[in-house]
């Protein structure tokens, strides 16, 4: 039988579309959700509830749940209620800057093992102001882990986080694609095009095709695919969110380009660098031998 290559599913993240349209009367829940499918996203991430679920049902769209804990008291809780969401698989933003290794890894342990008790993979974001902040922790954290379980950590691969506390310069991928099988075994990237100074930069410039930075930032993403695609992926689902931050909170300012409008045009270019990895896909040319 022939084998079943992997797939690619874009996300929205509705954090994108906080405040829209800037300047005007916010859009309803049901609005965005209507957008993001027009757009052609495969579907749409939050902290979800029964609500986010329905309408994602009517829309045809996936659904991604998001936790940030540091409290394994919640952590029941918090899977259930992405579940009633639909949630297909949770991201977790996991514990404090501060918090020891020795504590995350047991609280990435609880965590993993209650969304598989519940059945929804859940995965431990790269995040700053998490127990993932900084790579040695982050790795650290992944040793133990593995030590105590014996299995690879799920991980969500956020490498902005990295980047920026790193202080990075182009090319950024030699230092952020050390762990090949770490990223290999991921299932979620947050691909949000930033450099060692700023967690986000703009996609677009002023109307006039792609900013630098983009530019600098964009062989990233093309290494990541080829890296994940390294090994054997066959009927794996890739979610990728091309999460581009609003300007409360601080990721977008305010006289750049508009988040919504960034991330559609984000949604398209990595749709077309999975393309063309995928071309190259060997695992998806050979037959399997069973």
């Amino acid at each position: 039988m022939d084998p079943t290559p992997p797939r690619l599913t874009s996300l929205c993240n509705l954090w994108t579309l906080w405040d829209h349209p800037p300047g005007g009367r916010a859009w309803s829940l049901e609005r965005k959700i209507a957008a993001i499918k027009d757009a052609g996203f495969d579907g749409f991430s939050c902290l979800l509830d029964r609500s986010h679920g329905k309408l994602a049902e009517r829309y045809g769209l996936r659904t991604v749940g998001y936790i940030s804990s540091s409290d394994p008291k919640e952590f029941r809780a918090l899977v259930a209620r992405n579940i009633e969401g639909g949630a297909v698989r949770i991201n977790v933003q996991l514990g404090d800057h501060d918090t020891p290794v020795a504590k995350a890894v047991k609280m990435a342990i609880q965590m993993v093992a209650e969304g598989d008790k519940q059945g929804v993979p859940c995965d431990i974001e790269v995040h700053r102001d998490t127990c993932t902040e900084t790579p040695e922790k982050l790795y650290a954290i992944v040793d133990e882990y593995r030590q105590a379980t014996g299995r690879l950590l799920p991980v969500t691969w956020d490498f902005s986080h990295l980047a920026v506390i790193k202080h990075l310069a182009p090319p950024y991928w030699p230092r952020l694609l050390v762990r090949p099988p770490l990223v290999q075994h991921a299932r979620q990237f947050h691909f949000r095009p930033f450099n060692g100074h700023h967690c986000q930069v703009p996609v677009t410039n002023a109307g006039r095709g792609r900013s630098i930075e983009f530019k600098q930032w964009w062989p990233t993403v093309e290494r990541t695919l080829q890296t994940w695609l390294a090994v054997n992926q066959n009927g794996n689902e890739l979610f990728v969110c091309p999460e581009m931050g609003p300007v409360r909170g601080g990721y977008n300012l305010s006289a750049l380009p508009n988040s919504w409008e960034d991330c559609k045009v984000l949604r398209r270019e990595i749709a077309a660098a999975w393309r063309i990895a995928l071309k190259s896909y060997r695992y998806a040319k050979t037959r399997s031998k069973s």
